[in-house]
C-alpha cells in the first residue's frame, strides 16, 4: 500500500533528523494549506500556494518571520515529497525597520565604566566602546589581535559583523585603551582568549559580556 503524503513527509523529516518542533510546524503548515484550498496538497499549483502565503501575510496578519517558517515547510514538502524541480511561490522581501541607537553622553559613559564590577568588566566595556565593537566581536578577541606597535595601533577583528560571519577588519587602538589592556594583562595574564570564560580554553560568552553592561548601567550613581 502506498504511503499517505503525510506519512511520506514525516518519514523524510525523521530520516533527515528534523527536530520534533520543526516537524510539528511543517505538518501544521500543510494542514492549513489543505484546509484553505479544501484540496489535497498534491493537487495544488504554484499559484495556489502563493495565494495561501499571501493570505497568511495580508489577511491573517501573521508576522513575516512566522510566514517564512510556513514557506520553509512548503518548500521542504514540495521539493522532497512531490519532487518539484522548480517552485515559484515566495514571500515578498522582509520589511526593514531601523532603530536609532541609544547614544550615551560622555558623562554617562564615564559613569558606566566607574560602575563596572571589576577590572575585567571595565576593560571589556572600554574595549567595546573605544574600538566600536559589538560584544560578539569583543569576546572573540585574542591577545595577538592587539597590535600595539606605535606605527600601527590597531585591533584586528576576525569574522566580524555581517551575515555569514562577515569579513576581517581593523579598529583603531587608542593609547588610553592600550594602557588599560596592559594593566589588565598584568593582572589576569590571559592566554588563548583576551577575555576568557570560566573555562580558560573558551572565550567569555556573549550573554555574560552583555550582562556586564546591563549591570553597570543599572548600578546606582
Amino acid at each position: 500500500m502506498e504511503k499517505s503524503l503525510r506519512t511520506q513527509f514525516i518519514d523524510y523529516m525523521t530520516l533527515n533528523r528534523y527536530s520534533p518542533y520543526t516537524m510539528k510546524n511543517y505538518i501544521s503548515t500543510m494542514k492549513q494549506l489543505a484546509k484553505y484550498h479544501n484540496k489535497s496538497p498534491d493537487l495544488l499549483s504554484n499559484e495556489d500556494i502563493q495565494e495561501f502565503l499571501l493570505h497568511l501575510l495580508q489577511e491573517r496578519k501573521i508576522k513575516w518571520g512566522s510566514c517564512n517558517v510556513h514557506l520553509s515547510g512548503l518548500a521542504c514538502f514540495y521539493k522532497n515529497v512531490m519532487k518539484w524541480e522548480e517552485r515559484k511561490f515566495k514571500l515578498p522581501p522582509r520589511p526593514r525597520t531601523r532603530k536609532l541607537p541609544n547614544i550615551l553622553s560622555v558623562e554617562e559613559v564615564k559613569r558606566l565604566f566607574e560602575a563596572a564590577a571589576n577590572l575585567k568588566h571595565r576593560v571589556l566595556l572600554k574595549t567595546a566602546y573605544s574600538a566600536g565593537l559589538r560584544f560578539k566581536e569583543v569576546v572573540k578577541l585574542k591577545p595577538r589581535h592587539i597590535e600595539s606597535d606605535p606605527s600601527r595601533m590597531m585591533i584586528r577583528i576576525e569574522n566580524g559583523k555581517g551575515r555569514n560571519g562577515g569579513k576581517d577588519r581593523y579598529a583603531v587602538l587608542s593609547k588610553h585603551l592600550l594602557n588599560e589592556l596592559r594593566t589588565y594583562w598584568q593582572e589576569y595574564k590571559p592566554e588563548e582568549w583576551l577575555f576568557p570564560g570560566g573555562n580558560q580554553e573558551k572565550h567569555l560568552g556573549y550573554t555574560q559580556a552583555r550582562s556586564y553592561f546591563i549591570k553597570a548601567k543599572k548600578k546606582p550613581v
